[in-house]
């Protein structure tokens, strides 16, 4: 048996599991149950003792290797994939018989497959942040080169991001990375993506079933719609004159409504873009070199430490200048940002979530429960016709909404969820 890993320290099981043992059947006692998806292979989940939870899958080695390599360049890149732990491979039984390669990766947490956000009944689970998602996912992904190969809503789990869904990429076998993807292949795995959801939402109708008015090929189709409107709308040219200068923040500003940072700008004259030489030197074009999102996620961490969605680092963002000026105001001085945002863990941040009771405190991550707070205090205060202040908005929000909410996936150890 030969294991590899990535990060050595990051899983401590070594000969520990039943290697000698294919995965289907490993005992109870090892293995734990985990909200997952449909997988043609055999998955299974352990547990260090260290809390952490790992996915292990069997694979032909080949498979795995490649699966294990481009899961590694797509972490390397900031792209929204899981994080690949190692490889163990030359396994055999008992009796001498080879066995398939295990590839490991980190359970990604508080994540959820596609098909318990529907039969969970959760908010969530709507046609629009469902496409805004996964077309989201696989445009990054097409930017950076990377060609999927069977986009679906079973190799992508879901994440809660300030109101929205964030999706990541969990299947990578059928992956390729190119230096850069040429229309064909994108537009060959867009096709293969809109055929799969298709035929998952129709296998989720006829079971379970959608909410209502959620048609699985409309959705589809939307899909595919979708998808090339935000392409569209992030790599063409644009034309413009050399006095339209507030033309490109307007552009700039349209690209981060739609969740993408613009790296740097290319300027060259019109001529040299190849459109005629009679308009040479009269106008510019400007082309966006659009990188993944990820600003505001590194701008918070930098400031407090905390590690948030990237929706979720944008509205802490906004609450932390919000708090700067409003410190500002009350003390006469100007704060750095710094210094703001440090009070603001401490004085705000902080206190909220500590003022919330243990049994409930689980439900939500603390970047979204504190998200969540600020958005009812909106909404109550709009009903109220007055701002209602941020503790009679946390008390009706413990008393009306949390312990409504579903307990996240991560903690329901212990509690069998319906294989697929």
């Amino acid at each position: 048996m030969r294991i590899k890993l990535a990060a050595p320290a990051s899983f401590s099981f070594g000969v520990a599991l039943p290697w000698g043992v294919p995965l289907e059947q490993w005992p109870d006692d090892v293995v734990v149950q985990m909200p997952r998806g449909i997988s043609r292979n055999v998955v299974r989940f352990v547990r260090d003792d260290r809390g952490t939870v790992f996915a292990l899958k069997e694979l032909p080695q080949r498979v795995a290797e490649k699966e294990y390599d481009l899961l590694r360049c797509l972490r390397e890149r900031g792209l929204p994939s899981v994080e690949a732990v190692g490889l163990v491979s030359e396994r055999a039984d008992a009796g001498g018989a080879p066995l398939l390669t295990v590839l490991v990766t980190r359970y990604l947490e508080r994540a959820m497959p596609y098909r318990l956000l529907f039969e969970r009944g959760e908010s969530l689970a709507d046609r629009e942040r469902l496409l805004d998602a996964l077309v989201d996912l696989l445009i990054r992904l097409h930017l950076s080169g990377f060609y999927w190969g069977d986009c679906s809503l079973s190799n992508t789990l879901f994440r809660r991001d300030a109101g929205r869904l964030a999706a990541y990429l969990v299947d990578a076998e059928t992956g390729e990375l190119h230096e850069e993807l040429s229309d064909g292949l994108r537009g060959y795995d867009v096709e293969l993506a809109r055929d799969n959801v298709a035929g998952e939402l129709m296998d989720l109708a006829a079971g379970p079933g959608l909410p209502d008015g959620l048609d699985p090929v409309d959705t589809a189709m939307e899909l595919q719609a979708r998808y090339h409107r935000l392409w569209h709308e992030l790599t063409r040219d644009e034309l413009f004159s050399p006095d339209e200068q507030f033309r490109v923040q307007s552009r700039i500003r349209t690209l981060n409504d739609y969740g993408f940072d613009v790296d740097e700008l290319e300027l060259i004259t019109a001529g040299e873009a190849g459109d005629g030489a009679a308009r040479t030197g009269a106008r510019l074009l400007m082309r966006p070199k659009v990188v993944e999102t990820g600003h505001h996620k590194r701008r918070l961490t930098q400031l407090t430490g905390l590690v948030a969605e990237e929706n979720q680092s944008r509205q802490l963002l906004n609450d932390i200048r919000r708090y700067k000026a409003q410190l500002e105001l009350e003390e006469g001085h100007p704060l750095s940002e710094l210094m703001a945002a440090h009070r603001w863990v401490h004085e705000v941040y902080a206190p909220l979530l500590d003022a919330v009771p243990e049994d409930l405190r689980h439900k939500l991550d603390d970047p979204e429960l504190y998200f969540q707070v600020l958005e009812h205090r909106w909404y109550l205060s709009e009903a109220q016709g007055r701002d209602v202040g941020t503790d009679a908005a946390l008390a009706d929000y413990l008393d009306t909404v949390l312990p409504t909410l579903p307990d996240r996936p991560l903690m329901a150890d212990g509690e069998v969820w319906p294989e697929p």
